[in-house]
């Protein structure tokens, strides 16, 4: 298994220009501020199930633009529905990486059904998804580069990461309206 924090930043460092990210919910959140703020960032706080939703909008209505989303197993489970409603549409520019730790660190660690036999990449090609792989190996990092960057979409990755407590790292603003705004402007540019 591997680790979030150092697995996103690595992914994050050196992205181009047209690469927009959006995160779910809670731990993504904070792995993805803690890379470093960016406006091409959209994280989301306190609005569970609805980054999947908007990182297929945001690949729909932004062709050229490629759409990366970063959420955990706890959100994807609760709508998985969202992987059917992407394979259906067939963004071409979207990749999700699952971070899974089987768990629910934000309310307790709680195990997910991850944890036994539920399997997300599974999941993903049953909805349709064509290009999906589970990473479990930090050796396997170059496969998960190679598909955010390079594979044509949509793309799902569920990455087994070791189920930790970290620090919280919050944004420099939870002013709504400034994240859209600052977030709509780098995503038109």
């Amino acid at each position: 298994m591997l680790h979030r924090r150092p697995l996103v930043k690595r992914l994050l460092k050196n992205r181009p220009n047209n690469l927009l990210v959006v995160s779910g919910l809670g731990s993504s959140t904070w792995d993805v501020t803690s890379a470093g703020e960016d406006d091409r960032n959209f994280r989301f706080i306190g609005a569970m199930g609805q980054a999947g939703p908007f990182a297929l909008g945001l690949a729909l209505a932004q062709p050229e633009k490629r759409i990366l989303l970063f959420t955990g197993d706890g959100e994807l489970l609760m709508g998985l529905g969202v992987l059917a409603t992407i394979a259906n549409q067939s963004p071409s520019n979207l990749v999700i990486v699952a971070l899974d730790n089987e768990s629910y660190v934000e309310t307790g660690s709680q195990p997910t059904a991850t944890a036994g036999p539920t399997d997300l990449e599974a999941v993903a090609r049953g909805c349709g998804i064509v290009a999906t792989r589970t990473i479990t190996k930090e050796s396997e990092f170059n496969v998960l580069r190679d598909l955010i960057y390079d594979s044509t979409g949509p793309v799902f990755a569920n990455v087994k990461i070791v189920s930790e407590v970290l620090p919280l790292v919050f944004p420099e603003s939870f002013d709504g309206v400034t994240a859209v705004n600052r977030f709509r402007g780098a995503a038109i540019s």
